[in-house]
């Protein structure tokens, strides 16, 4: 019998779930830097951004790999802000207006975007134009983003965001030591909750993101045919 199943007389059978959990924090984590990754390539290919991709540290913490797309995600969004910029600036208030407007035909906004993308990109796309009306000022960027990097900041500051990503590949044991050496006994079983709450809106988040991102990436693939 493990050393845990002394302290939670019901580990046997949470030592399950809150394995199951674990890999799903390494596989939301896997997932993120993927997605993120692809969002680069799409706006460095057709906004003209120079961003850097990402890659997972696998021998960091957790917080330091939330930390990359975190990191890599904010400037995104400054790219971005600088598109919005560009077309506020650009565009009539009236046909700016209508971006934001979600009741407005996609096929319209791109309408709109391509007339001035050539002025700010120096050439005008369909691609490009459909990149802009999906990212700029859209759910994407103001609510999937930024919930993404919300609970990526909670798992980092938690006690979860000191483990190494590759202690939770080593099973439950591993990962109840690695705890121990942080807070006192009495306090586990509150942080176990905490763990399982954060891994449940990770995944969450982290789903509707690579939604996002794949929905942005197909619609430039149709544009381009």
């Amino acid at each position: 019998m493990a050393q845990s199943d002394f302290l939670y007389p019901d580990n046997p059978r949470r030592r399950q779930e809150v394995n199951r959990l674990h890999q799903q924090l390494l596989d939301c984590l896997s997932d993120s830097f993927h997605a993120t990754n692809k969002l680069i390539g799409v706006l460095n290919v057709h906004l003209g951004c120079k961003l850097a991709s990402i890659e997972m540290k696998r021998d960091g913490t957790i917080k330091e790999n939330c930390d990359i797309i975190i990191h890599a995600v904010t400037n995104i969004q400054k790219e971005l802000q600088k598109v919005d910029e560009a077309l506020k600036d650009k565009l009539e208030p009236t046909l700016y207006r209508k971006l934001q407007d979600i009741k407005e035909r996609e096929t319209e906004k791109i309408a709109i975007v391509q007339k001035v993308m050539s002025v700010i990109l120096g050439e005008a796309t369909s691609a490009a134009s459909a990149v802009a009306v999906k990212l700029v000022g859209s759910n994407i960027t103001t609510g999937i983003i930024n919930k993404l990097v919300s609970v990526l900041a909670q798992i980092g500051a938690s006690l979860l965001g000191s483990i190494g990503v590759a202690v939770l590949g080593l099973g439950i044991d591993m990962i109840f030591r690695a705890i121990l050496g942080a807070v006192e006994k009495t306090q586990l079983q509150t942080a176990i909750k905490s763990y399982e709450k954060h891994l449940v809106e990770f995944k969450t988040a982290s789903e509707k993101y690579n939604d996002a991102i794949t929905e942005v990436a197909d619609t430039v693939k149709c544009q381009m045919k």
